[in-house]
């Protein structure tokens, strides 16, 4: 996908680089497929539990089809169609039964093509997959991590896993961030890699853009009073002289977050980079 540019007539559009989006065939919802999305704005029972969030373009919520459980059941790719609540896009399905769905729409998907899920389903992008069929060494994205609870690995844009082999009843997946890691080898996964591989290049060029977004501005806590902040206050910038911490006491910075002797520990063969 191209990127659009503009001229520097101002300085905001100095710094401007944008999707062109000129993959997307329609810029209609199917209506069947979407409802309404609350937005809490941060907030629980009135008070802000998660800060910086507010704002941003009201959004319907599409529903997307991370199963895939309609085995055997041939399905045409009707429209390439974007998604607010993701950086992938989403295609639209309809199936030979009459049933419609979305699905995240792999890298160079078009109008027309023709999909399948199931064991029996060829080796081809954007067909779904149980990892034991799929060849060893292909790209594979939108990955269960237990047997029918829908995909769960490798689903923003560009993303994508790579089945390097197999271990008993586990097949054994090299993560986006170089993470190994074992999978039950009945679980569903989609070939290919996802589209819309040129989001990660998108630079905003204005704070507005991100308040559609729904994103706030965050202060840094160097620039606060010792009130509000543990970083706070002196006389010009100070690291506060101990590790940095959020303003509740929990350090940042390489602090590990992850739960002791969690039981997907044993699944993970090499950790991330």
């Amino acid at each position: 996908m191209a990127m659009k540019t503009f001229k520097p007539v101002t300085e905001t559009l100095r710094g401007t680089v944008l999707l062109r989006y000129d993959d997307i065939t329609t810029n209609t919802p199917q209506k069947s497929l979407t409802t309404g999305k609350k937005e809490s704005a941060g907030r629980s029972h009135g008070r802000i539990s998660v800060r910086r969030r507010g704002g941003g373009h009201k959004k319907l919520l599409r529903l997307v089809d991370f199963n895939r459980e309609k085995f055997g059941v041939p399905a045409v790719v009707k429209e390439i169609e974007y998604d607010p609540n993701r950086s992938a896009h989403l295609a639209l399905l309809f199936y030979k039964d009459g049933e419609k769905r979305y699905i995240l729409a792999p890298r160079g998907m078009k109008p027309g093509e023709v999909l399948m899920s199931g064991p029996a389903a060829p080796i081809r992008d954007g067909n779904a997959l149980p990892l034991e069929n799929i060849p060893v060494g292909r790209n594979i994205h939108c990955v269960e991590l237990q047997l029918g609870k829908g995909a769960q690995i490798a689903r923003s844009a560009g993303g994508s896993a790579q089945l390097a082999g197999f271990d008993g009843d586990y097949a054994i997946l090299k993560l986006p961030s170089g993470e190994m890691r074992m999978v039950f080898k009945k679980c569903i996964a989609t070939i290919g890699e996802v589209g819309n591989e040129d989001h990660m290049n998108v630079k905003l060029g204005k704070a507005g853009r991100n308040r559609w977004l729904g994103k706030r501005p965050s202060v840094r806590g160097v620039a606060m009073n010792p009130v509000d902040h543990p970083l706070g206050g002196g006389q010009g910038k100070t690291s506060g002289g101990r590790h940095p911490v959020t303003p509740w006491g929990q350090p940042t910075r390489g602090y590990k977050t992850r739960q002791k002797n969690k039981l997907s520990d044993r699944f993970i063969i090499k950790r991330r980079k």
